[in-house]
């Protein structure tokens, strides 16, 4: 026997993935978890006749020979498959588009950075020539949109736009991805929110301002991964975590969210048995301390979590300055000679302001180029620590419509610059080697 199954909480893309399974292994038997999101579930409910699906417990797992796993590589998050973990004669492929080894030991896999599985699978029916009806490509269209935000997120490949443009050439209906993608927002969501922003406070971890928020709920809510995402963008912070105690029965969920390349939530979400993308991730506990949960969240971004690109990474150095008393006109010859357009100035080694090309056009008579730059310079000095993020630079470069930023160390002294050019550099891919 062959069944093909997917990760718990499942949501569009396990699920998308799970059917497209079924496509590449005619013979495979699709298990859904008992766990499945909201929108997933009313999904299935509409178009049950569709699909055969069983749970677990209607298997006969001694008979599996072969186990096709989709959008997880983990044995925890699989439900109820703990005892094909100990079956010899298992055959286990894989179909996963997280990063991370996993621990169920595939003979085959097909694992790669992508921003949703069913992307990879798409990609092997299209080389198989297998047809789609047009409900088969709105399931794909809906796990692809699912998980990369309608290609917004940065997890966003270009396989995934190509996959996007495949299902709507085979009919995807996007009116009814609009139907099932709109997640619900009631009175429950919207009284946990209040409780979470009353209770709000934001923390610096590792240079990241982060929000980490406890709370009780009575019961099962839908749709908390929506309340988190709210709850992230009313604060303001680069990464928001909810974790949620269910009153008096024990366990709790943690749901992440994260705006920033330099917090990986799905691999936060990893340390905890649960998973996730970079920007989103959540993980279920049978037991535990919300408040030792918190201290663990911590101590995955103080010590566990990959290093990002800082500006360290992408500065310039060393810098070159000029003093406040150098003339306007030594100093335009100076841009002119070093292709620069613009410094930053000092007194002795104190960092006092930034000269740039705009500011010639303060100097409006010629007798003004004779007049020391410290006349003309802006001295609203805005500065960038080394462990900070390009993004961060980026940020502050566009709200304050400068083209350069001073980097200096934790005592004020200035180390290096990062310009404009540097941050589009790692936007766009163009780091050197």
């Amino acid at each position: 026997m062959q069944i093909v199954t997917t990760h718990k909480n499942t949501d569009f893309d396990a699920f998308a993935s799970l059917i497209a399974a079924t496509l590449l292994y005619p013979e495979a038997i699709p298990v859904i978890p008992k766990i499945i999101n909201p929108n997933v579930k009313a999904f299935i409910s509409m178009h049950k006749d569709l699909y055969e699906l069983k749970l677990a417990k209607e298997i006969d797992q001694a008979k599996v020979t072969r186990m096709i796993v989709v959008d997880t590589n983990s044995w925890s998050r699989l439900e109820r498959m703990k005892d094909l973990a100990n079956k010899d004669d298992l055959e286990i492929h894989v179909w996963d588009h997280h990063e991370g080894s996993g621990d169920l030991n595939p003979v085959w896999k097909c694992q790669e950075k992508m921003g949703s599985a069913v992307t990879l699978m798409i990609r092997e029916i299209k080389k198989r020539n297998i047809q789609l009806t047009p409900m088969q490509a709105t399931l794909f269209l809906a796990g692809i949109y699912e998980d990369t935000g309608n290609l917004t997120f940065p997890s966003s490949t270009a396989e995934d736009a190509y996959a996007v443009a495949y299902l709507l050439e085979n009919k995807a209906d996007l009116s009814i991805i609009n139907t099932f993608l709109s997640p619900a927002y009631g009175e429950k969501q919207k009284n946990i929110l209040f409780k979470m922003l009353k209770n709000a406070k934001r923390t610096k971890i590792k240079g990241h301002t982060v929000s980490i928020n406890k709370l009780e709920v009575d019961g099962h809510v839908n749709n908390l991964a929506l309340v988190v995402k709210m709850y992230t963008d009313i604060l303001n912070v680069e990464a928001a975590f909810g974790i949620f105690e269910k009153n008096g029965e024990g366990g709790c969920m943690i749901i992440g969210r994260s705006k920033t390349q330099g917090l990986d939530i799905g691999e936060i979400m990893r340390k905890f048995g649960g998973g996730g993308h970079p920007g989103a991730g959540s993980a279920m506990l049978k037991s535990g301390d919300i408040d030792e949960i918190e201290k663990r969240i911590n101590d995955v971004i103080l010590g566990n979590q990959k290093a990002g690109v800082q500006i360290s990474d992408i500065m310039s150095f060393p810098v070159f300055t000029v003093q406040s008393d150098t003339t306007m006109q030594d100093v335009a010859m100076v841009l002119r000679d070093k292709g620069c357009t613009g410094f930053p100035v000092v007194e002795g080694t104190k960092l006092v302001g930034i000269i740039s090309r705009r500011d010639f056009r303060k100097a409006r008579k010629e007798s003004q180029l004779k007049a020391p730059v410290k006349a003309f310079m802006s001295t609203n000095i805005q500065t960038i620590t080394p462990g900070k993020s390009p993004v961060e630079a980026a940020r502050i470069m566009v709200k304050h419509d400068i083209g350069r930023l001073p980097v200096v160390d934790d005592d004020g002294k200035m180390i290096g610059i990062v310009t404009r050019t540097d941050s589009m550099h790692y936007f766009y891919d163009l780091m050197p080697e």
